[in-house]
Order: structure tokens, then sequence, then C-alpha cells
């Protein structure tokens, strides 16, 4: 069975490779809405903090994973602090709020790079020797939440792509923020919201994977409710949500993707739907304790592991952000470790 921990060889590698890309400008995928002539301007301009990594979300989720090693993994601690303290200053975060109050960007990024940059505050926070950074962070930090808190309410219908605007995976990571701050406001809309979206769902046919898939809708939609609900309430609605899961049934959950062209960022992103399954089914095996299901699970988690963790470089189509998947894998569902 494919080792699932992480190791201190491989947040070092992991680290080196975030590193490397995080102060890479180009190539570089902007969205970014030009409301005159003028706003033609270049990545490092329009973002002093983030942006690398090919596209901002993809920064940001990389300085989240760099945080988590660093608190993890002590040896790793000053070259990655060097970064924090390159970027991490008022005037470049300035420079990312200038940004966010432009005409037409209250949707920048919405919601997928909202909740990456509230898992990086979440983390950052959890960090005693990281405070000078997380109140550097603040002011973006804050802004995110009132983006949440302002469109949730008015988002009548959940977004259930396997891509990035994937409405169950920004619920998932703001809820680590909420109890990670004790937000218990942000946490109370985020519970209301997915019970209200998925608490009816039912016996879930699993119609994936599509071409560029990242995350498994169905997979994600579980582990969102498993954070959200009461436990006694999440284990009525997971046996209803996915009634055959004993017999790894819905079998496309439990197949791992292939990927026939790693250089084509689309085509790529399925290894980081290998990674972010496993994520899930580790986090869901241990909601799942003692009875069959965890076993299933587990064993999915790590036939996906297997066949993902040596693809998370190589091509820097997958390189600028796989990484960070891995160790979602690897270390945030630690917990959910027999």
């Amino acid at each position: 069975m494919t080792d699932t921990r992480l190791t201190a060889a491989l947040a070092e590698r992991y680290a080196a490779i975030a590193l490397g890309h995080v102060t890479r400008e180009f190539p570089n995928k902007l969205d970014h809405v030009l409301n005159q002539a003028g706003d033609a301007r270049r990545p490092r301009d329009l973002h002093p903090v983030f942006y690398g990594s090919f596209d901002w979300h993809s920064c940001v989720h990389a300085h989240w994973m760099l945080a988590r090693l660093r608190r993890r993994f002590p040896a790793l601690a000053a070259d990655i602090a060097r970064r924090f303290d390159d970027a991490f200053i008022d005037a470049n975060m300035a420079g990312e709020l200038a940004y966010l109050r432009r005409p037409l960007s209250d949707g920048f990024e919405r919601s997928y790079g909202w909740a990456w940059l509230l898992m990086l505050a979440a983390e950052l926070r959890r960090d005693p020797t990281a405070q000078r950074w997380s109140g550097v962070l603040k002011p973006l930090e804050d802004t995110f939440v009132g983006r949440f808190m302002a469109f949730l309410p008015k988002l009548t219908y959940p977004i259930r792509a396997g891509t990035h605007a994937n409405t169950a995976f920004a619920l998932t990571l703001a809820s680590e923020y909420a109890e990670a701050t004790e937000n218990s406001k942000l946490r109370r809309l985020l519970a209301e919201r997915a019970l209200a979206w998925f608490g009816q769902d039912r016996d879930a046919p699993a119609w994936e994977p599509s071409g560029d898939d990242f995350l498994s809708p169905t997979l994600i939609e579980a582990e969102c409710m498993r954070r959200l609900l009461p436990q006694p309430a999440f284990a009525d609605w997971f046996a209803r949500f996915l009634p055959k899961l004993a017999r790894g049934e819905p079998q496309a959950l439990f197949q791992p993707t292939a990927v026939s062209d790693r250089s084509d960022g689309k085509i790529a992103h399925l290894d980081g739907l290998n990674l972010s399954r496993a994520w899930c089914m580790l986090q869901l095996a241990g909601a799942v304790r003692g009875d069959p299901r965890e076993a299933v699970l587990r064993d999915g988690a790590a036939a996906h592991l297997a066949v993902a963790l040596p693809h998370v470089a190589g091509d820097y189509m997958g390189e600028h952000w796989l990484a960070s998947y891995a160790v979602l894998a690897l270390d945030c569902a630690a917990s959910a470790s027999p």
C-alpha cells in the first residue's frame, strides 16, 4: 500500500518546487478585467505579492503550502521565512488590496481564490512565529471573509463543476478557516448554505470525471458536509448520499484517472483530481471507522496516490500547483489515519 505520510524528504522537495515558482512571473494567466487602456499591466505590477506560480490562486495556495511545511518541518523554516519576509510587507499588501477595490473586481477569484486565501490566513494564525506575516495579511483576509458573507446568501444554486468554481470546495476550505479563527458567524452561514444546497441529495450517480476536472463533485460535496454537519446528521446524510459505498460504488469514484498529456494545462488537471480524491477519501474514512466503507475509502485513496504522486513535478502546467494538493492529501488528512 502506498505510504500516505508527508515525510521530511517530501516536504523539502515540495518546498523547493514552490520556492522556485512563487516568484516566477511568466508564463502567467491573469484573471483581469480591463476597465481602461492603462489597465494592461504586467502581473507583478497588478499583484505585488501573488504574481507568480502561473496564476493568482496557485500562488496563494503555494504560500499556504510553504506556511504549512514551515510549521511542520522546522528545518525548512529559514528558506521559507525569507520568502515571506520579502513578500509580506505592508506596501505589497496595499497593492493587493488596491486591486480588489478596482471597478469590476468584486468577482475576482470567486470563490476558489477566496477560499485558498483564507486557508493561508488560517495557517499563519496557527504558527506563533508567523504572526508578523499574519498581521500583514489580515486586511486581505478580512476582505475575503466579507465577500463570502455577502456572496453566499445570494447564490441561489450551488456550482457543482469539478473545477475552480465548485461551491462545496470553497465551503470546505472556508470552514477550516472559520474553525481556526473561531468565526462562528461565518461557520454558521457556511453550514446553513451547505444544508440548503446539498441536504436533500441522494444516491449520487458520480458522472465523473470530466476532461479537465481536478475536483470530484461527489467526494468534495461529501467532505463539505462532513465538516459542516454534526456527526450524527452527517452519518445519516452520507449513508443516503453514497448508499453503495461499501461495495465500492459508484465505481467511477475509485478508478484513478489517466492523464494523456501533462503539457496540456487542462488535461493535467486530472493529476490533481487523483490527489484531491485521495484527500477526500482519507478524510471521509475517518468518519466511518469500523465499518466496511473505511477500507474501501482507504484503499481508493492509496490507489489514487500511487498514480498521482510520481507526477507532482515535471511539466510546469502541473508543477505550479500540484504539490499543494499532494500536501492536502498527505498531511491535512493525517488526522483521519488509523
